[in-house]
């Protein structure tokens, strides 16, 4: 398991959460904290700054979203993996930050020692939403036409192999790295498994093939 140093930028408007989560990483000597802010704004260009490895951020913040936030930092051409924490555990708020690309999506209200750990999977390359969640999204996408088993869906020998590894939350480059192929070919299979399977995110293709991906 990779265990290189992470640089950290955490981005939310509450003082004491940000201490508290402070805190919490300088536990683990792998994290590093490269800076704070106290709104999106801030973020935006502490983030463009300091290209941090991993960003923390509110969902919900009073100068503007989380959201607008997220889709910024991905529109721009930055590695940076970017993690909602948030006290929302709404189904829209869920699915619209992880079809926005977020890598995660993890309630304030766990464990410190859990969110811990979530991290680290994060920083590992994982993709992680909170345990607590994943049945909301699972409900919102069986309200939606979708092939019920992979031959309805057409997936290829190789599309499948790359979408058993995205059920386990593995990033590209870690299926790229198990496949023996380039990670941008990885990318070209997943845009074409989401067109497959009429979704929006690697995480929905996730909770999909946890629920589908056995079915004939």
């Amino acid at each position: 398991m990779n265990q290189e140093n992470q640089t950290v930028v955490i981005v939310d408007d509450h003082p004491l959460f940000r201490r508290g989560l402070t805190q919490l990483l300088g536990t683990l000597s792998r994290f590093t904290l490269l800076g704070e802010a106290s709104c999106g704004k801030d973020g935006i260009e502490l983030v463009k700054s300091t290209h941090p490895n991993l960003l923390l951020l509110d969902l919900n913040m009073k100068d503007m979203s989380g959201l607008d936030v997220l889709r910024e930092l991905k529109a721009s051409d930055l590695d940076t993996r970017i993690v909602m924490i948030t006290v929302s555990d709404q189904a829209e708020d869920l699915v619209a930050a992880l079809r926005a690309g977020a890598d995660g999506y993890l309630l304030k209200d766990m464990e410190p020692e859990q969110m811990l750990v979530n991290l680290q999977s994060v920083a590992d390359g994982r993709i992680i939403v909170s345990e607590a969640l994943t049945h909301l999204l699972a409900v919102a996408l069986r309200q939606q036409k979708r092939p019920e088993n992979t031959e309805e869906a057409g997936l290829t020998e190789q599309e499948l192999r790359i979408l058993e590894r995205i059920a386990t939350g593995k990033s590209n480059k870690l299926i790229g790295k198990e496949l023996d192929i380039a990670e941008g070919t990885v990318k070209v299979h997943v845009k074409h498994i989401l067109r497959k399977l009429n979704l929006r995110s690697r995480v929905e293709a996730a909770v999909w093939s946890v629920e589908n991906l056995h079915k004939k």
